[in-house]
């Protein structure tokens, strides 16, 4: 399967915003965004003009960064958020906010989506009862994630639990950090997402 190994604050620095990639390393002042803020390579510095395609192009590559979304799932999920009632960019956001290993990094059981997703994969959580190592998997209303006793005492969970107060909850989750236990009250409505993102560029790109 296809990774992406390089240094990730290059990334947050490609596309000029934090993209909390790292944790809480992006709250402190070691973050590279705030150290360094501009674009990496030795033209990184150089002022370059915009084209309405690589404004649309950077909106899309940072969303999908942001998720951790290889292009060709992140292309399936505009397709399917296309032949969905309603908005389509708006649909797209709800998708990407359902995946698993996103609830696990909002219900504070993880410091970073990549970490939550590596948790997901070994199987940590289960889903209603169930053990599952899928972190692309949509979760529903009413979905409970939990972590099993044998798991609790993982170091990572309790320091992502620490976390949490700052990040806080969204709406539409509810977190049980002393019972190690999440429910999925509602569907994300875009209001639930605070990151800066103008889901109608990407659109716009892929209507192309």
């Amino acid at each position: 399967m296809a990774k992406y190994t390089d240094a990730k604050c290059r990334l947050c620095r490609r596309e000029g915003c934090k993209l909390f990639l790292k944790g809480d390393r992006c709250f402190t002042e070691k973050c590279a965004q705030e150290k360094r803020a501009v674009a990496p390579g030795q033209h990184g510095r150089m002022r370059k003009k915009i084209s309405e395609y690589a404004v649309q192009l950077r909106e899309k590559q940072k969303t999908r960064r942001v998720y951790g979304v290889l292009e060709r799932q992140f292309r399936g999920y505009f397709e399917k958020a296309e032949m969905q009632k309603g908005v389509t960019g708006t649909n797209l956001l709800v998708i990407l906010e359902r995946r698993l290993d996103n609830v696990v990094y909002r219900l504070g059981f993880a410091n970073s989506r990549n970490q939550a997703r590596q948790l997901v994969r070994h199987g940590i959580f289960t889903l209603n009862g169930h053990k599952v190592n899928i972190p692309s998997l949509q979760v529903k209303v009413g979905d409970t994630v939990e972590v099993p006793e044998k798991n609790r005492k993982i170091p990572v969970l309790a320091q992502a639990q620490e976390a949490i107060a700052r990040r806080g909850c969204p709406a539409w989750l509810e977190s049980d950090g002393v019972a190690f236990k999440g429910t999925v009250k509602a569907l994300p409505q875009r209001d639930d997402i605070q990151f800066p993102v103008n889901e109608q560029l990407i659109v716009e790109l892929y209507s192309k």
